[in-house]
């Protein structure tokens, strides 16, 4: 599901239970990332689809990327493999206006 910035960071900073998701390329990563995101490079196909496997299912998944395409992307495949709640961050992070951090 698709969520504007701010709906998408104040559920996420609200939810007990949120992971944040950046499916980003490594390079991407590294300059710079929405706090307490982890990185699964969703470029990485099948280990793309290793990694989140072993995500726990019962979480909640605020996705995103550089512009919500990827991210999208991610959300749809997580929901394949079992994921109840995924949601995805509309415009990723090149117009997001909140906190960006150093990984």
């Amino acid at each position: 599901m698709d969520l504007s910035q701010n709906e998408w960071w104040q559920q996420a900073q609200q939810d007990e239970n949120a992971v944040i998701l950046d499916v980003r390329t490594e390079d991407e990563w590294n300059r710079g990332i929405i706090p307490g995101a982890i990185n699964i490079d969703i470029y990485k196909g099948q280990g793309f689809i290793y990694q989140v496997e072993e995500l726990d299912k019962n979480k909640n998944y605020y996705v995103y990327c550089a512009a919500g395409a990827r991210s999208g992307q991610a959300c749809n495949i997580m929901n394949e493999l079992g994921f109840k709640n995924t949601y995805n961050l509309a415009g990723g992070i090149s117009r997001w206006d909140g906190p960006v951090t150093m990984p």
